[in-house]
């Protein structure tokens, strides 16, 4: 018999091999479908008890704060690093009525204690009902925290949250603004610049603003007080660095705490400053007078008009407050702040050299500033000769504070119009490029013209000795029902500091404010803006850098000789 070939006798432990390996896979497969089921047993477990716990659970009916999984904040700064805005770890105090396990009537008289917004009843009634869960406090002080865990109480429940504080309450809260109930920002710069504030990349470097917190401190108590005092409605304050368009500070009453915005008044979280519009009456003369020279109508301050006591025109009386009644110099038209002497002046330049004015300085357009809150600007429809001459004083033009602080930077700074801007200037945020809007020589020869105002007229109680204040009073009539009321007006003193070297402009304005014994009745500015502008000056001015000289004065060579000194 011949011997079996290689290949018979290999093919059987092939075959061998071939079915372990079916069978080790099988084994493999099997055990891992196991696995897979043992693993989606366990998830369901997880899911099905997470369902359990949010529908039957302790924080059942629990109407759950969404700032509890809002991400931290980045901080908000003054341009000295002062915080003004962060986020915390703030405790939260709960109620679990079902979980009270002491005395209810001993714990309501406890609580009713340490937490006296709700009388012994009220606790009682709360412990004693059907909800799973109820806050009690917010934002709880740590001494309150300490005093509710001393209970002991397993119905209490202490919780951790990130909240947003203000740790300076309501200093510069329009500026600030505030954010909504999912931490987003919902005002002023947190709602500018909330995706920044957010961004995890940039949370770590704090939001830098132009704001200096102790004139931002100044403005808001003068003007406060002017506000009392006066009993005005509201109030509001602008103060700018002439030179960077930087706001220094910015106020707007009544005062908004932003810890609490939700519960403030409407009227408090308006923010008047640069939302509201305004007529702001003979503010705007000297920019009348400055586009009168610029066009080259207005060649010196002695240039004389005609003064009568009343000026009929298109159908309407214009009249003065210090009527002259004879003919008068433009020195004399500023410094007795006269309409006839202005309207006429307006009425030189023209309709179409006044709109150019207008737009070159930005009145004609929403404010440029970071701010969502910003008011339209109202002018006449129909730029008509009339309505020239009544623009031309301030009358039929409504623009904001903020849009008339810029204005008078402008004026006095050389000429240069700029946005303003409430992050500082510095590295990564450069002076803004401006524009040319009057010519240096004209913004020179303002000076004089405008610290006569506060030596000579109408803005005496402006002044602040040594500081050389420059400025402007202005009343204006409010427009109420579609009529110009005759006893409520708007006053403002829009001013710039020192005049013989211009670096701040500022703007104070009062809504409503009534006349007072002090004022012999009279509720014109020169008696309640003009006063609160020379107090604020005379309290800000050494924390800017600005030294009392009472040597140094703009040149007044240029005015005084047009002044006649009335007998």
């Amino acid at each position: 018999m011949n011997a079996p070939t290689p290949a018979l006798v290999a093919r059987p432990d092939r075959l061998r091999l071939v079915g372990q390996r079916r069978q080790i896979l099988a084994v493999m497969h099997q055990r891992l479908m196991f696995g897979l089921i043992v693993f989606a047993a366990v998830v369901t477990l997880i899911v099905g008890r997470l369902l359990f716990l949010a529908a039957f659970g302790d924080h059942a009916g629990r109407k759950q704060s969404l700032t509890s999984f809002v991400p931290p904040r980045g901080d908000i700064v003054d341009r000295d690093g002062h915080p003004l805005a962060r986020t915390i770890d703030a405790w939260t105090i709960g109620l679990h009525p079902a979980k009270v396990l002491g005395n209810k009537a001993e714990l309501a008289v406890r609580l009713a204690k340490l937490m006296p917004e709700r009388d012994e009843v009220q606790w009682l009634q709360l412990l004693r009902s059907n909800k799973r869960f109820i806050y009690l406090r917010r934002r709880a002080a740590p001494s309150l925290v300490q005093a509710i865990n001393a209970l002991g109480e397993p119905g209490l429940a202490l919780e951790r949250e990130p909240d947003r504080l203000y740790p300076q309450t309501d200093l510069a809260a329009h500026v600030l603004g505030f954010t909504d109930i999912d931490g987003h920002g919902a005002a002023g710069m947190e709602r500018a610049f909330d995706e920044r504030l957010s961004d995890p990349a940039t949370r770590g470097q704090p939001l830098v603003l132009s704001i200096n917190s102790r004139v931002q401190q100044a403005l808001e108590h003068e003007l406060l007080d002017a506000k009392t005092k006066f009993s005005a409605i509201g109030a509001a304050g602008v103060i700018l660095d002439i030179h960077t368009g930087e706001i220094m500070a910015m106020t707007s009453l009544p005062q908004l705490n932003p810890n609490i915005a939700g519960n403030m008044d409407p009227e408090a979280r308006f923010n008047r400053a640069t939302l509201g519009v305004w007529e702001l009456g003979s503010t705007f003369k000297p920019f009348t007078v400055a586009m009168a020279m610029d066009h080259g109508n207005v060649k010196s301050m002695g240039q004389i008009y005609n003064c009568p006591k009343q000026l009929k025109v298109y159908g309407r009386a214009i009249n003065d407050t210090h009527p002259f009644g004879r003919a008068c110099s433009v020195a004399e038209i500023m410094k007795e702040s006269s309409n006839i002497g202005t309207a006429q002046i307006a009425a030189e330049t023209g309709a179409a050299a006044q709109k150019q004015f207008l737009k070159l300085m930005g009145f004609l357009d929403p404010i440029e500033v970071e701010l969502k809150e910003k008011g339209r600007t109202l002018a006449p429809r129909d730029w008509s000769p009339l309505a020239t001459m009544t623009v031309g004083y301030g009358h039929g033009i409504a623009v904001t504070p903020l849009h008339l602080a810029n204005g008078y930077a402008t004026l006095f700074n050389g000429g240069i119009y700029r946005p303003t801007t409430l992050l500082k200037v510095g590295p990564g945020h450069a002076v803004a490029k401006g524009r040319r809007a009057f010519s240096e020589e004209t913004s020179y020869k303002m000076r004089s013209l405008l610290r006569l105002v506060v030596t000579h007229g109408t803005g005496k109680k402006a002044d602040a000795p040594g500081y050389r204040v420059g400025g402007k009073t202005g009343t204006a009539e409010k427009l109420i029902g579609g009529r110009y009321s005759k006893t409520v007006v708007v006053t403002s003193f829009a001013g710039v500091f020192p005049m013989d070297e211009p670096r701040y402009a500022m703007v104070v304005m009062l809504d409503e404010p009534k006349g007072t014994a002090e004022t012999f009745g009279f509720r014109t500015a020169g008696w309640n803006a003009a006063p609160t502008f020379g107090k604020v000056v005379s309290r800000i001015a050494p924390m800017l850098g600005v030294r009392p000289d009472m040597r140094r004065e703009p040149n007044m060579a240029e005015v005084l000789p047009y002044v006649r000194e009335e007998k």
